[in-house]
Formats: structure tokens, sequence, C-alpha cells
């Protein structure tokens, strides 16, 4: 197990929560609480779920605004915290409903202020989400799934089986973990560390999109945690037919892990492909609404030694993209060995065919994200 303490706070943002979070140590029976959880509920379903328990239907719009409130912009975990709430209620709602939290099993904090979060949820099932602070901006990479079926060659998940979808609960819940620790409650537009979502843990949000759709559309409900669509970036390998339902219905950024400019090389390292050919993906991209120059879709490419990382590579990867006239912004990604991995990094990215063509072809410069070189402390007993 893993835990030390957090830097400082980022950007002179001020630290409201006790502390760093402290992880558990025994192993997480099944949560038997017959009790519903309100977190991931609808709107809609929040007001029948309070007539259900016998909330007058004249009050339960009312009630259920308050809950909302107190739930996602204030981060209360105890209904005894709503004041405005008449005690009686407090008291039924308290018997009937639950406003849960994943376990944290292991807690992570880097010296350049990423902090990683292992979470485990009420059947014992564990995903990851990544705090990763920038300059200009805070971002949480959240998971949908627990496990993943792509089976990717360069990514570790993919040697995991599928276990499960995420609920929307669930994909809520960890953004609310990292607000707790951050110290983000009540919610706010202003000076918030949390500045932005992207959908790139565990898992293909797409395979999970009602899910996806429903939990998202609660981070950005606007009397809530106010998390405005702009900021929230989905990653997909490339199920195409789920892209254009997702500028449609969720309206958020769309990112592609491209990682190849053939279908050969794809086909090996992204097998998905295999089934959605990268021309089909292409033209989903073009397709995808909103897409213009303000409005970029982004292109992750995960530099593997001797596989995609020639120049000839770079080329076609401008070719690719200018063939198709995508706005398109390109994340070069230095690969993140871990146990068992047969892929190596390439030497010299920064100096390579790939931002250099780049960026003589009008993209914008391409950078390495920089959470692939984050540096963790050793780990403690």
């Amino acid at each position: 197990m893993t835990q030390t303490a957090p830097d400082s706070a980022h950007s002179g943002a001020p630290m409201a929560s006790p502390g760093p979070v402290v992880p558990v140590v025994s192993p997480r029976a099944a949560n038997t609480d017959p009790r519903r959880d309100i977190l991931g509920l609808s709107r809609d379903e929040l007001r029948a779920a309070l007539i259900e328990i016998g909330v007058p239907e004249r009050q339960a719009n009312m009630r259920a605004k308050q809950i909302w409130n107190w739930v996602y912009h204030r981060g209360v975990t105890d209904f005894d915290a709503m004041i405005n709430v008449a005690k009686e209620v407090r008291a039924c709602l308290g018997e009937a409903f639950r406003i849960s939290r994943p376990e944290i099993v292991d807690a992570q904090y880097s010296n350049d202020g990423t902090r990683k979060y292992l979470l485990r949820f009420d059947d014992g099932s564990e995903a990851e989400a990544v705090y990763i602070p920038d300059e200009d901006r805070g971002t949480l990479c959240i998971s949908s799934q627990v496990g993943c079926t792509l089976n990717c060659r360069f990514c570790h998940t993919g040697t995991m089986r599928l276990v499960r979808n995420l609920t929307p609960g669930e994909i809520v819940a960890q953004m609310m973990v990292a607000r707790d620790d951050l110290g983000e409650w009540p919610a706010s537009t202003d000076n918030r560390r949390v500045t932005n979502i992207v959908m790139m843990g565990m898992g293909e949000p797409l395979y999970n999109f009602d899910n996806v759709k429903k939990a998202l559309q609660i981070v950005m409900d606007k009397e809530g945690i106010q998390m405005s669509r702009r900021r929230i970036t989905l990653s997909t390998a490339g199920v195409v037919p789920m892209m254009l339902r997702c500028g449609e219905e969720i309206g958020v950024n769309l990112a592609v892990s491209l990682h190849a400019v053939n279908n050969e090389t794809r086909d090996e390292i992204v097998p998905l492909n295999k089934k959605y050919r990268l021309e089909q993906l292409m033209e989903a991209c073009a397709a995808y609404p909103g897409t213009h120059n303000a409005r970029r879709i982004t292109f992750e490419y995960i530099m593997l030694k001797d596989i995609n990382d020639s120049d000839a590579d770079a080329r076609e990867l401008v070719r690719l993209l200018t063939r198709y006239k995508l706005p398109a912004k390109v994340n070069l990604i230095p690969f993140n060995p871990w146990p068992g991995s047969l892929m190596n990094v390439p030497i010299g990215i920064a100096s390579s065919g790939f931002p250099i063509w780049c960026s003589k072809r009008a993209f914008p410069p391409p950078f390495a994200r920089r959470a692939a070189a984050t540096s963790w402390p050793p780990a403690v007993s």
C-alpha cells in the first residue's frame, strides 16, 4: 500500500479538506446496505424516489432540488447536514437512502502534484482515477469500466478481463472523491482545481454509453458540480457506431486513441481496428458534431519504438488528418512500460519527425502527456 503526504495547495487554491485520504487496509465485503444510493440518480429519478417514500408530490420538486444542491454543490454525505430540510424529512431520507463514496484502497501523491486513487466499489470491484495538475488547469482522468475488452497491446488495462460496466453513480463518485481530497466543496467555477474531466481511465466509454451519458449529465448540471461540456473530453479507441450519438446526446469533446496511421499496424496494436477500419474511424471523426477550428478533435498517439515512430509514420499522420479536413490536435505520448510489456519507448521524441511535421503543417504543437513521466515517491509501509 502506498501513501505519501500531498503537496502544498496548487496555484494558491485554498485547501479546505482535512488532509490526505486514508486508504482502507482490509478487503471490502460486499455492501449489504439495503438503502438506495442517491449518487447517480437523475433529477427525475430522485423526485420519483422521494414520492415513493412518502414525500408529498407537491413538495417533491423542492425537496429534490434541495438534496441535489447538498449532494453535488456542497458535497455532503450525511442527510443530517441538510439543515434547510425539515428534521422529520431528514430522518426519512436516512432510513431509505444513502450517499455513498467508494473506499480508497490506495492513494498516491506525486511530487508534481499528481494524485492517483485506487477505488473499491460496493461489490469489491476496483477502478482508478487520476488528478493531473498543470499550470493552467487541473484534469481528472476517470474510468468507465472495471477492466476492458479491447486488448490494446500497449495498455496494461488491456491485459485484464472486463469485469463489468461502472454505474452512473460510480462514475460520478470518482469526481466526488477527488473533490473531497482537494477540498473543493462547495462547488464553484472560480479557482477550482478540477477544471477538466477526461474519460481516459479504465475501459472504453462508448461500450458503456448510457451510464457514461447519465453520469456526465449529472456532472454538467448547473446547480451541482457545474462542469462545462467544453471542459469534458471523452476518449474512444474507435467505436464508430456510437461516436455520432456521443456528439449529439452528450456534446463533449472527442479524443481518439489513434496510435497508428495504417490498418496493418493498427490491427496489431489496437485490435478494435479489425472491426472498425481506419477509414471508417476517420469518417466518423469528420462527422462529429460541433467540430471546427475552435473545437478540435484530439488524436492520442502513444509512441512505440520501431512500431509507429518513423518519419514516414509522421508524414502519413499529417496526410491522414489533412485528407479528412479534420481540425485536430495531436498528443504524442511516450510509452509507459509496465511489467510484462514487450514494447519500448522511442528515444528523443521531442526532436523526432512527429512534432516537426505536425508543426510545419499548422497543427498545434504536439505534446507528450506529462502523466506518463510522473515521478511517484517510494512506497512506504
